[in-house]
């Protein structure tokens, strides 16, 4: 038996699936493809979530491509982060090229060109179907994580979503949890005391400015109202396709602050409205998150291990999530560990640390009798990479090196006409484009102030007028003054001395 026979029945032996699964392509051994020497996934460990990694250019896009055509095409449902906006092509049949076929023809692969169902997202402005949350939805707890908030000035936030609660006034959006910090501070100052305790000034400050900031990277745009709906992600289509749910997110680079936000509420949201599946026969939905490093370079220690608890926990959800990243130490450790299949396309060792991150990788992955690792992950083919994922009964599979098929879907991004061909006809777009600014803490407190407001000028104004009635009752009339200066006049002593000096000379005469 030769070494490649031997091998191609170590791979097909190890990668052999009884249930549903997807095929990424076909193994590599002394860097020639194996006909029928097929790299399987199975369905059912999808929720045990993933990671695919690779220096840029060496095909990372296109993997995830061909995996969410394969989920797709299997009924299942996916959530892509297009941060570059080059995965939306997914939605246009392909071309088949001869550089194309012949890749399939080494691994014995048929080819064929298809299109997806397609929805465009947008966290921002941009065409789509508008992706929204209410401050409410995120919760006190949630809420102060994202802020980065300490526990006193968590207690605080407490403090006002149970105020709000209390007095029935809904947290929509910033501009409602600003105008009750402003509230507490100023006009309910006495109000918050008496039933809550003291409020220290400095704090709901602090509060305030990292609103501010959050508020500044697009919180402003992104919480409102109509909340986005997670069943609208399970969709599937006529054919039996899942919806390809593309969140664009190319303006979304210099707002890490709201990525993070956005995903953590995400997946927060799907972990309590999706019922538990246990160990399902497939994912119910399965999320690419590109650019990972943005989630976890920006997110503070307690944000991390907030990510790190849903991970754990989600799986049960049926729910797989992929973290696409440059090198897999962008990847807490913690968030590692979880991870059950693993994609690692070609690093780079342009330098000593380049070479130290590629021995670091090498080390993350199942120890090989066929390949020298490190040798390999250098010089690894565009479209090419190392696979270990995990077996139907949850064990590593081996290592190996593997040609990817290619998509079958356009491998470039849609013009504008398509874009707005796809949301022209989405029923997503047209439910989520409305934007409502229903009464909230917001209208409510508004209102108050200014009644209050209105009630303290009237008020003024009536003892105003209260303080002119007086003052014009006390003040004597016009003949009371004129008789006053007579009598004054009249009973003067040089009057008297006078009249008497007069009537003397008359009496004289």
């Amino acid at each position: 038996m030769t070494k490649a026979t031997e091998f191609s029945e170590y791979i097909n032996n190890s990668y052999a699936t009884k249930a549903e699964n997807i095929i990424l392509g076909g193994a590599i051994l002394d860097g020639e493809p194996l006909a029928d020497t097929f790299v399987k996934i199975p369905l059912k460990t999808l929720n045990r979530h993933g990671l695919i990694a690779g220096a840029t250019g060496t095909g990372k896009t296109k993997t995830i491509q061909v995996f969410s055509e394969q989920l797709s095409s299997k009924g299942i449902p996916v959530l892509m982060m297009d941060i570059k906006g080059d995965f939306s092509g997914i939605a246009v049949e392909g071309e088949e090229k001869s550089f194309i076929t012949e890749r399939h023809a080494k691994i014995n692969l048929p080819y064929s060109t298809q299109k997806f169902p397609v929805e465009l997202m947008s966290l921002s402005s941009e065409n789509g179907v508008r992706l929204r949350a209410t401050v409410s939805e995120f919760g006190p707890v949630l809420f102060s994580r994202i802020l980065d908030l300490n526990d006193t000035q968590s207690g605080v936030v407490s403090v006002i979503f149970k105020f709000c609660d209390d007095k029935q006034m809904p947290l929509l959006d910033l501009k409602d949890i600003k105008k009750v910090i402003n509230y507490i501070t100023e006009e309910g100052k006495s109000e918050i005391e008496e039933h809550y305790g003291k409020i220290s000034t400095s704090t709901t400050g602090i509060i305030l400015r990292k609103i501010i900031e959050l508020e500044q990277q697009g919180g402003d745009i992104f919480f409102g109202e109509k909340s986005f709906e997670i069943e609208d992600l399970m969709r599937i289509d006529e054919n039996g396709k899942g919806y390809v749910n593309i969140i664009r997110l190319t303006d979304i680079q210099d707002k890490p602050k709201l990525f993070s936000t956005f995903m953590l509420s995400l997946l927060a949201e799907i972990y309590q409205q999706m019922p538990e599946k246990g160990d399902a026969e497939q994912p119910e939905l399965v999320i690419f998150i590109d650019e990972a490093h943005l989630i976890f370079n920006e997110a503070s220690k307690t944000l991390l291990n907030q990510i790190e608890t849903i991970i754990k926990l989600i799986r049960s959800k049926g729910i797989g999530v992929f973290f696409v990243t440059q090198n897999p130490m962008d990847v807490p450790a913690s968030v590692l560990a979880q991870l059950g299949l693993k994609i690692q396309h070609a690093l780079r060792a342009f330098t000593a640390k380049d070479r130290q991150a590629i021995k670091q990788t090498a080390e993350n992955y199942p120890i090989s009798n066929y390949y020298k690792t490190d040798e390999v992950l250098t010089s690894l083919g565009i479209g090419e990479a190392f696979v270990t994922a995990l077996s139907e009964k949850g064990t590593p599979t081996p290592l190996v090196a593997t040609m990817m098929r290619a998509p079958m879907s356009r491998m470039d991004v849609l013009n504008d006409g398509e874009i707005d061909a796809i949301n022209a006809k989405s029923k997503l777009v047209k439910k989520y484009s409305e934007e409502i600014d229903r009464e909230s803490a917001y209208e409510i407190l508004t209102k108050k102030i200014n009644e209050a407001n209105e009630r303290a000028a009237e008020e003024e104004a009536r003892e105003e007028t209260k303080t002119v009635t007086k003052k014009r009752a006390s003040e004597p009339s016009t003949t009371e003054v004129i008789g006053k200066s007579v009598v004054k006049v009249v009973t003067s002593a040089t009057f008297i001395r006078g009249v008497f000096g007069v009537l003397s000379k008359m009496f004289k005469k």
